[in-house]
């Protein structure tokens, strides 16, 4: 079977297109300064293989909506660190996911990849990570974006 490598940085994009990259059927205040109100719609993104999140840059501390739970094949509402989270993450996807997260922080700019993760349930899966920073004063305080199952590109 063929090895499918994640995509490469090229991938990440200016901060502006972020509202063509995040179109979801639904809004969210993306500029809001504080987490996202996840209640709103997080059942029907996940009836749709698909999830948002939020981590809070000062501590990594991470937020996520149902359909993110269900991706990682974790319980809805689990707490769950950045450390545990990245270790479902195969390698390379986990590093070119560090590479990209690095990236986009440093020069506030958003990122595509998709990456290859092993969810707490058992099997693999593909998803489709964009993500972007949300700036104050030009500092990123909150990376942002949303999770969606693509496996069916890959098999």
């Amino acid at each position: 079977m063929e090895t499918i490598s994640p995509s490469p940085l090229i991938h990440s994009w200016p901060l502006f297109e972020r509202n063509q990259r995040f179109e979801l059927g639904c809004h969210f205040d993306w500029d809001q300064g504080t987490a996202i109100d996840f209640s709103l719609s997080k059942d029907r993104l996940a009836e749709h293989g698909l999830g948002v999140w939020d981590c809070d840059l000062r501590d990594d501390s991470l937020s996520w909506s149902a359909g993110v739970y269900d991706l990682f094949g974790l319980p809805r509402g689990a707490s769950v660190d950045r450390p545990t989270a990245k270790a479902l993450y195969r390698e390379p996807s986990r590093a070119a996911m560090e590479r990209l997260r690095a990236y986009a922080l440093k020069h506030r700019r958003g990122f595509t990849l998709d990456v290859e993760i092993s969810p707490a349930n058992g099997g693999l899966r593909w998803i489709r990570l964009a993500a972007a920073p949300l700036c104050v004063d030009r500092m990123p305080i909150r990376l942002r974006g949303f999770k969606r199952d693509v496996t069916h590109e890959y098999v």
